[in-house]
């Protein structure tokens, strides 16, 4: 397979990326023919799986608005994935200008486009770095140098907890995460639920992101709200993603075909 210019040469363009198998799914250009093969894959066996994206985009965008809203200035996206269209740094800084954002990804080629798209934005910046170790997230000196930890931080982990296997201690991770933060910081979070699907479209979604660089561990919606211990939820608390403060009623309607359930947790002090 002919690698393309803007692919970096340490990457396996024939093993399926989740991040660029989410592009696919949002209508990106930056996926291998592997990655669109999985996608479809995916597809055959969950049919909401572009909706599931798509809703899970639009529920990141109206919690940046809430949390710039709120006051709030530092964003810490972990998990960030590939740029498109709507990420968090286009629209924090069109609501606050003065908004600061640092995106953390596991995936080469995330970062790799991050770094185009940011270049000459001198209030957002990307380190490649991975969720599972937010020691190291939390010191990397891009990090440091952007965000102020004394003052409130939103930290961002959207839809990518359900790659995250119980083995690597998740509530570990959040804890950790949560400990590094002043009051009045938030934690936005949204994963893949299993609440109301049967077991059998459960096991061909696993069984697709078995061939990937993660697979996937899916979670209900008791389990996700318990990731934000130590932090008051925002109302209207943990609930699929459409549901999340929309911006019409319509746009909530047939919410659990979204699959992505999250909410926004504050930390009080």
């Amino acid at each position: 397979m002919q690698r393309p210019d803007w692919a970096p040469e340490t990457i396996d363009v024939e093993r399926p990326s989740v991040a660029r198998m989410y592009d696919y799914y949002l209508g990106g250009s930056h996926n291998f023919a592997a990655d669109r093969a999985a996608a479809r894959a995916m597809v055959a066996a969950v049919p909401e799986a572009p909706l599931m994206a798509q809703a899970n985009r639009a529920f990141l965008r109206r919690a940046v608005q809430f949390l710039t809203a709120a006051g709030v200035r530092q964003f810490l996206d972990i998990g960030s994935g590939i740029p498109t269209v709507g990420n968090v740094h286009e629209i924090a800084q069109r609501h606050a200008p003065d908004s600061r954002v640092v995106y953390v990804d596991v995936d080469p080629v995330a970062v790799a486009h991050s770094r185009e798209i940011l270049a000459g934005n001198d209030g957002a910046t990307v380190v490649q770095e991975d969720l599972r170790h937010p020691e190291r997230i939390l010191a990397h000196p891009d990090v440091r140098a952007l965000l102020d930890f004394s003052q409130p931080v939103a930290v961002l982990v959207v839809a990518v907890l359900h790659f995250v296997a119980d083995d690597d201690r998740p509530a570990e991770v959040l804890r950790t995460l949560r400990a590094a933060l002043a009051p009045g910081s938030y934690l936005v979070l949204s994963q893949a639920s299993d609440d109301g699907r049967d077991e059998a479209q459960r096991a061909e979604a696993e069984e697709v992101y078995k061939r990937t660089d993660n697979p996937l561990w899916v979670r209900s919606r008791a389990e996700l709200t318990a990731f934000f211990d130590g932090f008051e939820l925002v109302e209207p608390g943990v609930l699929w993603v459409p549901q999340w403060r929309p911006e019409t009623p319509e746009s909530a309607e047939d919410a659990e075909r979204a699959v992505f359930q999250g909410g926004v947790g504050r930390l009080g002090g």
